[in-house]
């Protein structure tokens, strides 16, 4: 990574640092514009692109963040290099390769001219092209280096790989569990609980196919994925999720799903004894719960507590499984917040507030600041979340989230 201070001169680094003002600025408005060119020119990679996301306005927020993120550490690429091997995790599942990196670049460079007119020199787009060819560059190897160790393992494979929907769950009213055996019989390779695979469908009328990330919600080593995927309604900004809703509706036992490899960097620590707090919220309960169902098998005297939000117990997938494994483990607490709770929800052991998660209430039910704190759930959630855990005074260092979708800034 160092090897940037030598391959681009200190004239280039000094054209990159002087466009940084000018990237948070127009960011957002050249990556638009950036997506809207490479997919009129390559309609082909829209098999591997979330459309939704593109919609919604989230992939180019994250892909500003990244290029203003590695403008303003040009002559420092190690201190990106965790956001390089977060957006790795995420390439390698979708099936980024080596040669769709000169298409980006292509477009990028087109997209900063665009937006941006004269005030674009032929030096600034220079500078930039030489830029881009260095990051693009420590981009492929981290991920050439995930493609090969996801293959090396043990019931491993490269790519995509057909699984059997062995069986078929709903585990509440908008979500249902999917356990995937592979097709050719063979292992599946083993997983840190927290990771996701991607799952790529052909939908009967869509011209592209379409690839989602789903957490795997159970624990390891057993023989099979399970993934637990909330159905998306349409609401008043968005359309109903064509994924979500085809595997709901259309996938049934017997049938069959193209996986990757599992992946991705939201891991429980097992290296540590530290107490965790486990603080989901909707359908963020998935990769929290493989990470519960890991530490009581692994670390069953570790100390932990589960927090669940959701609008009511309708909606609340894991409930009696979070319960049982309550009951069985001392160290294990659960407490459940719901938004609208009904009657029957009311009765239930674990219920403990209505309304909210707040700052106060959390400090009522943990005592231990220096806890690591695992949390997932919808944007809006995770910065109250966040925010809740930074004004406690809990350290940077024990904080640990994941986004479903395109990372946002939580401190604003």
């Amino acid at each position: 990574m160092s090897a940037t201070k030598t391959l681009l001169s200190k004239k280039t680094i000094e054209i990159i640092q002087s466009t940084v003002p000018v990237l948070e600025q127009y960011g957002e408005q050249i990556t638009k514009r950036f997506y809207q060119l490479m997919f009129s020119n390559h309609p082909e990679l829209l098999n591997i692109f979330n459309h939704a996301h593109q919609k919604q306005g989230r992939q180019p927020k994250a892909l500003a963040a990244s290029v203003y993120a590695a403008a303003k550490h040009i002559d420092n690429l190690e201190a990106i290099l965790p956001v390089v091997k977060q957006i790795g995790h995420k390439h390698r599942s979708l099936g980024v390769k080596k040669e769709h990196y000169p298409i980006v670049g292509k477009h990028l460079l087109l997209a900063i001219k665009d937006v941006l007119g004269d005030a674009a020199t032929d030096e600034v787009i220079e500078a930039w092209r030489e830029a881009y060819g260095v990051i693009a560059d420590v981009f492929i190897q981290v991920e050439e280096e995930m493609y090969r160790e996801a293959e090396g393992k043990t019931g491993g494979w490269k790519d995509f790989r057909r699984f059997v929907v062995q069986r078929k769950v709903k585990e509440s009213d908008v979500i249902t569990s999917f356990y995937l055996v592979p097709e050719d019989g063979g292992e599946v390779s083993d997983f840190l609980p927290g990771q996701y695979v991607s799952v790529k469908v052909t939908v009967p009328g869509e011209t592209y196919t379409h690839i989602r990330q789903y957490s795997l919600s159970d624990a390891p080593q057993k023989g099979y994925y399970r993934i637990s995927v909330k159905k998306e309604a349409a609401t008043d900004t968005q359309p109903a999720g064509i994924v979500s809703n085809y595997l709901h509706d259309h996938i049934q036992e017997g049938d069959v799903l193209e996986l990757s490899a599992p992946a991705g960097d939201f891991t429980l620590d097992m290296a540590k004894e530290t107490p965790v707090v486990f603080i989901s919220g909707g359908v963020g309960i998935t990769p929290l719960f493989s990470m519960v169902n890991t530490l009581v098998t692994k670390q069953p005297e570790r100390k932990a507590t589960f927090i669940h939000a959701a609008i009511n117990g309708n909606v609340h997938a894991f409930d009696e499984e979070l319960a049982k494994l309550t009951n069985e483990h001392e160290s294990l607490s659960y407490y459940i917040c719901y938004e609208s709770p009904t009657d029957t929800d009311r009765k239930n052991p674990h219920f403990a507030k209505e309304g909210w998660i707040t700052g106060e209430w959390l400090q009522t039910i943990v005592q231990e600041k220096q806890a690591d704190f695992y949390f997932c759930g919808p944007v809006p959630f995770m910065k109250a979340i966040y925010h809740a855990l930074k004004e406690w005074g809990v350290a940077e260092a024990n904080i640990h989230y994941e986004f479903f979708g395109p990372a946002s800034d939580l401190t604003k």
